[in-house]
C-alpha cells in the first residue's frame, strides 16, 4: 500500500531473479480475496481482521523499533491519518468480498488503476489523454458487464463495495502523495504505524460485536488457520518486504505492471479454486477491465 521512490538498475539478464518475486506477489493479493472469502462470515469480518494484522505488526515493530523511534509526531500523525484510510480500505474489501464473488472484487478492484490517475488530474487541474479517458470508458464498461453474470441487473452489495473500496485506495495514494510529514519517512515505519492505527480501529469496532477475535480464534479449524496466516504471512508480510527489496533493484513502472497482473490471478483463483463461473457477459466484461486497466496504465505513464 506504500510507495517507495529511488529505484536503482539491474542488468536485463538479472531482471527475472527480480520479476519473479514480484510476480509471486501478485499471485498471492489475488487468491488473498479467495482465501478472505473462505475464512470469514459477515458476523466474522472484523475479528478476522484484528486477527490478520495483529498477527503481523509485533514482527513489523520489532524490525523497525529504531527507525519508529526516530519518526517526528507530524510524521505520526500523518501516518495516523494514512492508517484510518487503510482501515476503510480494509473494511471496504472485506465485506464487499463476503457479500460478491472472489472474481469481480479482484477486477472491480483493479479500477483502482484507472481512479487514481484521473483523480490526480482533477486534483493538478491537468487534462488526462485521449488514450487515457478511453481506456476509463473501458474498464467502466467491463465492470458493468462483470457484474452482469444473470443478465442486467442491479449490482450486488458486494460490487458497490468493492468499487467503493478501489476509490478508497485511490484516495489513500492521493494522501500519500499529498502529505508533506510522510514523504521523507521509513517505509517500514510508516507501514508499521498505518497497520497499527487500522488494528486499532478494528478492536474498536468488533468491542461488544457478535463474534470477539478470541472467540472467532478459538473456533478455527485447520482450515481457517491456514488461511489465515496465509494472509498474514504471505499477502502482508512478504509483499510489504518483496516491494521494499524490488523497487531498488528495478523501476516501480516495472514493479507496478507486474502488480498489476493481481486481478487476473484473482479470477483465475476464483474460477481454478472456488468454482466460480462468470458467464459469457462476464468474461467478456473481465477481459475488458484488464485491457482497459493495462492501457491506462500505459497511457498514463
Amino acid at each position: 500500500m506504500s510507495s517507495i521512490a529511488v529505484p536503482g538498475t539491474i542488468a536485463p539478464r538479472r531482471t527475472w531473479l527480480t520479476d519473479l518475486p514480484v510476480l509471486l506477489v501478485a499471485v498471492v493479493w489475488g487468491a488473498s480475496y479467495l482465501a478472505a472469502k473462505d475464512i470469514t462470515t459477515a458476523r466474522t469480518i472484523l475479528a478476522v481482521l484484528v486477527l490478520r494484522f495483529a498477527i503481523v505488526l509485533p514482527v513489523l515493530v520489532t524490525a523497525g523499533w529504531r527507525a519508529l523511534r526516530a519518526l517526528s509526531g507530524a510524521q505520526w500523525r500523518g501516518a495516523g491519518v494514512l492508517g484510518l484510510i487503510l482501515s476503510g480500505i480494509f473494511l471496504l474489501e472485506t465485506y464487499g468480498v463476503v457479500h460478491t464473488s472472489a472474481t469481480n472484487a479482484g477486477l472491480i478492484i483493479s479500477l483502482t488503476m484507472i481512479f487514481t490517475p484521473l483523480a490526480e488530474a482533477a486534483v493538478t487541474r491537468r487534462r488526462p489523454s485521449r488514450a487515457f479517458l478511453g481506456a476509463a470508458a473501458l474498464s467502466v464498461l467491463g465492470v458493468v458487464l462483470l457484474t452482469q453474470g444473470g443478465g442486467f441487473t442491479e449490482p450486488s452489495l458486494g460490487d458497490l463495495l468493492m468499487l467503493l473500496a478501489a476509490l478508497a485506495r485511490t484516495v489513500h495514494v492521493l494522501a500519500m502523495s499529498r502529505i508533506t510529514a510522510v514523504r521523507d519517512a521509513d517505509a517500514l515505519s510508516l507501514t508499521t504505524v498505518q497497520l497499527g492505527a487500522a488494528v486499532a480501529v478494528f478492536a474498536l469496532l468488533s468491542t461488544g460485536a457478535e463474534a470477539t477475535p478470541w472467540e472467532t480464534a478459538a473456533g478455527f479449524g485447520a482450515r481457517e488457520w491456514a488461511g489465515l496466516l496465509f494472509l498474514s504471512s504471505f499477502c502482508t508480510l512478504f509483499a510489504f518486504f518483496v516491494q521494499m527489496w524490488a523497487v531498488r533493484r528495478t523501476s516501480p513502472s516495472r514493479v507496478s505492471l507486474l502488480l498489476g497482473t493481481e486481478p487476473l490471478w484473482a479470477a483465475l483463483a476464483g474460477i481454478a479454486l472456488g468454482g466460480e463461473r462468470l458467464g459469457a457477459l462476464g468474461l467478456a466484461g473481465g477481459a475488458l477491465v484488464l485491457v482497459g486497466t493495462a492501457w491506462g496504465r500505459g497511457a498514463a505513464r
